[in-house]
């Protein structure tokens, strides 16, 4: 079977299109959050058992699945599932909400920051942060997210896209154990 970020690439691809084609002012985002909105919905196993039980139809999914949505929800994201429904994709939702979300962040010229860090920071060290990344990032608005890690014992760790900046006390003393041990 096809590896799923492959299956996922065109239904991204011609979604964000279609939300590009667009005139309605936020659809992009409305989209996006019906998006998530499903995948914390399906990767729920009772959901995912009843989803891959060959005598439910899928209408009746559709039909579940459309219960547990929000009246107002974008007509784009209701024909996504439709169609993923029909050709047997359910399980490619999670991986089509994220390249939508890059291919978003890509035509917006936007890149997620995500700061690791063991303790909470204040929004003034945090806009410090993506200030002077700014400087490495040229030409990017930057969107940072924060995730309290304890393990890392101090520092901070940030990663922009595939480029990781470990700044953390953790990775500093597993360099001197590499150091001290080969």
């Amino acid at each position: 079977m096809a590896e799923i970020s492959t299956i996922a690439r065109p239904y991204a691809e011609a979604l964000n299109a279609a939300v590009m084609d667009s005139k309605e002012e936020g659809l992009a985002d409305k989209v996006l959050l019906a998006l998530e909105t499903l995948d914390q919905i399906v990767v729920d196993p009772a959901l995912q058992d009843l989803i891959n039980d060959p005598q439910v139809g899928s209408e009746q999914i559709y039909s579940l699945l459309r219960g547990m949505l929000p009246k107002e929800i974008p007509s784009e994201a209701i024909r996504l599932l439709k169609l993923l429904i029909e050709n047997g994709r359910l399980e490619a939702l999670p991986s089509i909400t994220e390249q939508f979300k890059n291919l978003l962040h890509q035509d917006r010229s936007e890149a997620e920051v995500l700061i690791e860090t063991p303790f909470p920071l204040s929004q003034e060290e945090v806009d410090s942060l993506v200030k002077a990344l700014g400087n490495k990032f040229p030409g990017l608005k930057l969107l940072p997210k924060i995730e309290i890690d304890k393990s890392l014992i101090g520092g901070v760790k940030i990663s922009v896209g595939d480029k990781v900046l470990d700044g953390t006390v953790k990775a500093r003393l597993a360099e001197m154990h590499a150091a001290l041990t080969s």
